[in-house]
C-alpha cells in the first residue's frame, strides 16, 4: 500500500497530537486525529483520559459538515464497541468521510478490525498501516496488556561507568546529575504504575512520584514487601492510596492495618516466601495497567530479569567510576555460560546533560 507524502504529513500531525495524551489517558490508550478536505485541515483532536471524547469525535466535532468527503487520519483503529463512550466508527459513518487512514488496527480483541470493517461496510474506503511502528510504540504498554495479557515493564537504573548503583555503604544520592534525574521523572509520568520493593524503601524512604516535571495524575505506587515490613510512616503510604504486594496472608492484622488506611493488599506467595512476579504482571494487567516503571534495588532488578519480567532497560550511564565494592544493577545467580546471559538490544543512546540515557529492549521475553 502506498501513502503520499500528503498522508505522511497528516498522520505525522495526529501524533503530535496524540503525544499530548501521553501521561493522561491510561488505561486507554494515546490516540490522536486529523481531517483533511481539499487539502486543509478542517478538525483535529486527541484523546485526553478515559470516560472523555474520543480523539476522532472530537475532530468530527471541530470539522462540522466539512467531515463530508474528507479524509480522515486517526493513529489507533476507530473503536467499534460501547465502553465508557459510544463507537467512534458509528460517528465517522455519520459524518460521511470519503476515506479513514489508521495507522495501526487496534490490538484489543474487542475492536481487532472490527472498526475498520464496519467502516468498510458503509462505504467508506479505509486503508491501515500507515507508521504502523511509530503507532506501536507510543502504545507499547496498552498493546503488551492487550496481546500478553501483561504490561510493559521498563526497569530504570541510574549506574556509573563500572555498572554501579550506590556505595558500598548505601549512597547513591546523587550519581546521575540534575538533568537526567528530571529526564526520568519524564519517564516515570508516562507509567500506569511506579513500582518498587521494601530493601528500596526502607533505605531510602523514597516517595515514587513525579515533582521534576508537570504531572496532572500521579502514577500508581506499587510496593513489593513479602513479609509486610513497611512502616506506617513511609512516605510511599503517603498521599494516594498504594497498592501493597506480598507474600503474606492477606488476612492478617498488619495487612488489614494498611487496608484499613486505603491501600489495596495483594497476596501472591511463592516458594522461599518470596512474591511470584510473572503472576504479578497478569494481576497488573488485570488492573488495566499499561506500563510499568520500575525503581528498585539490585535483589528486585536481579529478580524481576531472572524472571523473564523485564521488557525494556532504561539506563542513565554516569561519568564516574566507583570501584568493585560497590553495588551492582542486578543480583542474579551465578552463571556458567554466557549463552545464559540476559540479552538487550539498543534502542537509543542519547546525552542528558553529562549524562547517557541507554534504552534497551530485552531480545526474548518469556511469558
Amino acid at each position: 500500500m502506498t501513502f503520499s507524502a500528503n498522508d505522511h504529513k497528516a498522520m505525522s500531525r495526529a501524533f503530535e497530537l496524540a503525544k499530548q495524551g501521553l501521561t493522561t489517558t491510561t488505561p486507554n490508550p494515546r490516540v490522536g486525529c486529523v481531517i483533511v478536505r481539499d487539502g486543509a485541515v478542517v478538525g483535529e483532536g486527541w484523546h485526553r483520559r478515559a470516560g472523555e471524547p474520543h480523539a476522532e469525535v472530537l475532530a468530527l466535532a471541530q470539522a462540522g459538515e466539512t467531515a463530508r468527503g474528507a479524509t480522515v487520519y486517526v493513529t489507533l483503529e476507530p473503536c467499534s464497541h460501547f465502553g465508557r463512550t459510544p463507537p467512534c466508527a458509528d460517528a465517522l459513518i455519520a459524518a460521511s468521510p470519503a476515506r479513514v487512514v489508521a495507522a495501526m488496527k487496534d490490538p484489543n480483541p474487542k475492536i481487532a478490525g472490527r472498526g475498520l470493517e464496519k467502516l468498510r461496510a458503509a462505504g467508506i474506503a479505509v486503508e491501515c498501516g500507515l507508521l504502523a511502528n511509530e503507532a506501536h510504540e507510543l502504545n507499547i504498554g496498552f498493546v503488551s496488556r492487550m496481546t500478553r495479557n501483561r504490561p510493559w515493564l521498563r526497569l530504570k537504573v541510574a549506574a556509573t561507568l563500572d555498572g554501579k548503583t550506590a556505595l558500598e555503604n548505601g549512597v547513591s544520592q546523587w550519581i546521575t546529575g540534575e538533568a537526567a534525574r528530571a529526564d526520568g521523572h519524564l519517564w516515570r509520568a508516562r507509567a500506569c504504575a511506579i513500582l518498587t520493593g521494601i530493601g528500596t524503601v526502607m533505605a531510602d524512604d523514597s516517595q515514587l512520584t513525579v515533582r521534576a516535571v508537570p504531572c496532572e495524575r500521579q502514577p500508581l505506587r506499587i510496593l513489593l514487601d513479602p513479609a509486610l515490613e513497611v512502616l506506617p510512616n513511609a512516605r510511599i503510604l503517603q498521599g494516594n492510596p498504594a497498592l501493597v504486594v506480598t507474600a503474606a496472608n492477606a488476612a492478617s492484622d498488619r495487612a488489614q492495618q494498611l487496608a484499613a488506611s486505603g491501600h489495596r493488599i495483594l497476596s501472591l506467595p511463592a516458594p522461599d516466601n518470596r512474591i511470584h512476579l510473572p503472576a504479578l504482571l497478569r494481576e497488573l494487567a488485570a488492573l488495566e495497567l499499561n506500563e510499568i516503571h520500575v525503581e528498585a534495588g539490585a535483589t528486585l532488578n536481579g529478580a524481576l530479569l531472572a524472571t523473564g519480567c523485564v521488557d525494556e532497560l532504561l539506563l542513565y550511564l554516569a561519568p564516574i567510576a566507583v570501584g568493585n565494592t560497590a553495588r551492582g544493577m542486578f543480583n542474579c545467580p551465578a552463571l556458567t555460560t554466557l549463552d545464559a546471559a540476559a540479552k538487550f538490544k539498543i534502542q537509543e543512546c542519547v546525552k542528558v546533560g553529562e549524562d547517557l540515557r541507554v534504552v534497551m529492549r530485552a531480545v526474548a521475553t518469556h511469558q
